[in-house]
């Protein structure tokens, strides 16, 4: 995509789907994501949206914990909780979608208004609380699109409703409704939008929820022909190095296949200058503030891990530049969101251009 092209999006379509639905965040969403859906079931224009928006070439494949992505540039959790749209990402040029975090109960979430965005600083506050139609709706989905047009992970969390103490049992049962349509597993333990979640991503209670998993992993593994599925863990921004450290250990001993890093950040920092009714509004804060936190847990994982540990890096990536110094950091993969909402639909393409020279370069 030229300068012109990208000032079109922030001069024009941007401040067009800002006000929508008022200008509330999570309205413009909705509406977006409907149209989306719409146009995906449109498959001659999925086609024709793919012939601009797509590059294909063989230097940007990887295969990472045996699944073989078309590029590295995915779409985050959180953006098309439910499926509806797959076809149209694809046709945007990502190589892979994460759909969720989707919980074993259909949940509302928590109450409206829960989405805000901060454009001087490139940032969203959400408190949405998973919601979500449920695991089953999401697999029967997934059923209806097979083969997916390009490799779909699947985050799954807690019910809301379901108690910490039975949260293992929740996340088994979201589990095996949606194994087989996940080429990998993400475990949401790191969310700070569902009461307690984040006690998961301690020792005791990751290694208790990781060794079910992996025991429904190997049994479902031996009856369908791709085998078990590749398990990750979703972390938080927040942790300190012991913490990570601990959390690493859990991981490795549980065969994990990799990290997300980062979920959302419950700190405010970067937001000077920045409206003070929304800066303290409750949720996780997403975009251009957590850029630097989120390079930097890839880099200590990556170091403390030897790089044997895939990471797919997330947090802040609004540019080519950012997805460069994110690889750069130790990511094997990385996702969008904020930046997909700031910069457009075609920062993928944007990115995977940038990748293409910069391999020309290093060559």
């Amino acid at each position: 995509m030229n300068r012109s092209e990208l000032t079109i999006y922030r001069v024009l379509l941007r401040p067009i789907l800002f006000r929508l639905g008022g200008g509330d965040a999570e309205t413009a969403h909705e509406r977006t994501l409907h149209l989306l859906a719409l146009l995906s079931r449109l498959r001659p224009l999925c086609r024709t949206l793919e012939l601009l928006t797509t590059i294909r070439d063989q230097r940007l494949s990887r295969t990472v914990f045996g699944v073989q992505f078309p590029n590295p540039v995915g779409l985050a959790a959180g953006m098309d909780k439910d499926g509806v749209a797959l076809p149209v990402w694809a046709a945007l040029g990502f190589g892979f979608v994460e759909v969720g975090t989707v919980t074993h109960h259909p949940q509302p979430g928590n109450p409206r208004p829960r989405l805000f965005r901060l454009p001087t600083h490139e940032a969203l506050i959400n408190r949405m609380g998973f919601n979500n139609a449920g695991a089953a709706a999401l697999a029967h989905r997934l059923a209806s699109l097979q083969p997916a047009p390009v490799p779909v992970g699947v985050s799954i969390g807690k019910s809301k409703v379901i108690p910490l103490e039975h949260a293992i049992d929740d996340y088994c049962a979201s589990f095996r409704v949606l194994f087989p349509y996940a080429a990998y597993v993400a475990i949401n333990v790191s969310s700070p939008n569902t009461p307690g979640l984040r006690q998961l991503q301690d020792a005791d209670h990751l290694r208790a929820l990781l060794s079910a998993l992996q025991d429904i992993n190997t049994e479902l593994g031996r009856t369908h022909l791709r085998g078990p599925r590749p398990l990750l863990v979703k972390i938080a921004p927040d942790l300190s190095e012991p913490a990570l450290d601990e959390l690493l250990t859990v991981c490795a001993d549980h065969a994990v296949a990799g990290i997300i890093a980062t979920n959302t950040t419950i700190s405010r920092h970067g937001l000077a200058g920045a409206d003070p009714v929304l800066v303290v509004e409750t949720g996780g804060l997403s975009g251009r503030p957590l850029t630097l936190r989120a390079r930097q847990v890839v880099q200590y994982i990556a170091r403390a891990t030897g790089g044997r540990l895939p990471i797919i890096g997330v947090g802040g990536i609004h540019s080519p530049d950012d997805a460069l110094r994110m690889f750069e950091a130790g990511a094997t993969l990385i996702q969008l969101y904020t930046g997909l909402v700031y910069h457009g639909p075609l920062l993928p393409r944007r990115i995977n251009q940038a990748l293409l020279s910069y391999r020309k370069r290093a060559s």
